[in-house]
C-alpha cells in the first residue's frame, strides 16, 4: 500500500541543474524500464508523481536519501547500485573522500561501504531549507551516526535532534523520517548512514507527511 504525497519544492532554477552523482538519471530510467515499468507505475510504487520521477531521469533533481532507497527497492536492485557501484571482487578498504553539496537543494552521497552486502553504508549530506519529510515504513534496520551539523529525526510521534557524536539506531517499522535543523553558513547536516536493505512486497510502503 502507498499514499501519495506532496513533491518536494520545485527548483528554484529555471533550467536543469547538473546531477551530483554522475548518470545517476540514466540508470534510474535503466533500472525502471528493464522493470518493464511505465513512469506511472513506477512512481505509484515510491509515492512520487511521474513527473517528478521524471525530474529524477533526466538529472534536473537529486533524489533524497528516502526516496533513493524507495526507488532501489522499488526495481529490486541497491542503492550502490543506483551510484554506479561497479560489481566484481570488492575492495575491503573505502578511502575517504569529500561529499559535495546537491544542486537544487539535493541531497549528497558518498559510499562508506562495500557494494553487495546485506549492509550497506553512505556518507549522506542533508541540505537545509525544505526537505522531503515523507515519513518511510519498511522491513529492515537502520543506523546513523552525526558527523556535522544537527539532524531533525523523527521516530512515530517523537522528534529527536541529533548533535555531531549522535548517533540512533532503529527498526525501519517504525515511521520515521530524516531532515537537516540546522541553518546559518555551514547550514545542512553530515553524517554515516547504514541499512539492510529487504527485498520484501512490505517494503514499498510510505505514508504522508
Amino acid at each position: 500500500m502507498t499514499t501519495s504525497h506532496p513533491d518536494p519544492a520545485p527548483d528554484e532554477a529555471s533550467g536543469p541543474d547538473t546531477a551530483e552523482v554522475p548518470g545517476l538519471g540514466a540508470r534510474l530510467r535503466e533500472q525502471r524500464q528493464a522493470n518493464r515499468l511505465t513512469l506511472e507505475a513506477a512512481a505509484a510504487r515510491v509515492g512520487l508523481s511521474p513527473a517528478y520521477l521524471s525530474r529524477l531521469e533526466t538529472g534536473r533533481r537529486q533524489p533524497s536519501l528516502p526516496v533513493l532507497l524507495g526507488l532501489a527497492r522499488a526495481y529490486g536492485g541497491t542503492v550502490a547500485g543506483l551510484l554506479g557501484e561497479q560489481p566484481g571482487e570488492p575492495d575491503p578498504v573505502v578511502r575517504g573522500g569529500a561529499i559535495e553539496p546537491g544542486r537544487a537543494g539535493g541531497w549528497g552521497y558518498r559510499r562508506a561501504g562495500v557494494p553487495g552486502r546485506a549492509m550497506q553504508a553512505l556518507r549522506v549530506h542533508v541540505p537545509p531549507g525544505v526537505q522531503d519529510e515523507v515519513v518511510r515504513v519498511h522491513p529492515g534496520e537502520e543506523w546513523l551516526y552525526v558527523l556535522q551539523g544537527r539532524l531533525r529525526l523523527t521516530l512515530g510521534d517523537t522528534v529527536h535532534l541529533l548533535e555531531p557524536g549522535d548517533s540512533a539506531q532503529f527498526d525501519s517499522l517504525t515511521p520515521h523520517c530524516i531532515a537537516a535543523d540546522t541553518a546559518g553558513a555551514h547550514a545542512g547536516v553530515e553524517l554515516l548512514f547504514m541499512h539492510t536493505l529487504l527485498q520484501t512486497p512490505g517494503s514499498n510502503l510510505c505514508l504522508g507527511s
